[in-house]
């Protein structure tokens, strides 16, 4: 994966897989990534409408899971749960922003219920075995967020994608300009991904350290 550093968001990092656990993330990731390249290709709006459902869960599922963590050990989160949830709230908003963008089928909302419900409880049991590697799976996951609004951007520039102007929550969510376009949306988001990319391998690097990671 190679990807130039785009302003002060850094775009082209990616973590090599150190371990078995890396490897499986990164492996089942792909996984994923194939098939969601067969059923959508380039129609990419429709594809984050489906894919932003499964990306608001990790956050959800874990900032639940540290809550109860922290109240069964009575310590600190260390900041976690704020950090986690906040993730969730933003990945639900990027998919309130591609509704109306691109309204989804009701082929693509049947797959939602199920992507959905299968995803959700595979990450929960996941998370509760072991938190690192599902914390490198959204890492991954968001790595190939990336490359996909990387994609959607260059076809938004290249006129294959109307660069139609941005909608009202998206402009109110991210304090766009009034006349912000979906390019503008697309960037916001995809530095969105970034940050949750590092946020989230830097968790899973903590359990490889033995530690966890002091977060703001």
């Amino acid at each position: 994966m190679s990807m130039p550093t785009e302003g002060a968001v850094d775009l082209s990092r990616h973590h090599i897989p150190e371990n078995l656990s890396d490897r499986f993330a990164l492996i089942f990731v792909k996984f994923l990534r194939f098939f969601a390249d067969i059923f959508f290709a380039k129609r990419y709006g429709h594809r984050a409408i489906v894919l932003e459902t499964v990306a608001a869960v990790p956050g959800m599922v874990a900032g639940a899971l540290q809550h109860l963590r922290a109240l069964r050990r009575m310590e600190d989160d260390q900041g976690w749960i704020r950090i986690l949830l906040d993730e969730a709230e933003n990945e639900r908003m990027h998919l309130m922003t591609f509704i109306h963008i691109a309204k989804p089928s009701g082929l693509e909302r049947i797959l939602v219920l199920f992507t959905q419900g299968m995803f959700y409880n595979f990450f929960f049991v996941l998370y509760l075995i072991t938190p690192k590697t599902a914390h490198r799976i959204v890492g991954y996951f968001e790595e190939e967020a990336i490359v996909s609004y990387t994609e959607y951007l260059k076809e938004i520039d290249s006129g294959l994608h109307e660069n139609v102007p941005a909608p009202r929550i998206a402009i109110e969510y991210w304090d766009l300009a009034p006349d912000a376009r979906l390019r503008d949306v697309v960037k916001v988001i995809r530095d969105d991904e970034a940050g949750h990319r590092n946020v989230n391998h830097e968790f899973a690097n903590s359990f490889s350290r033995g530690s966890r990671a002091v977060v703001g």
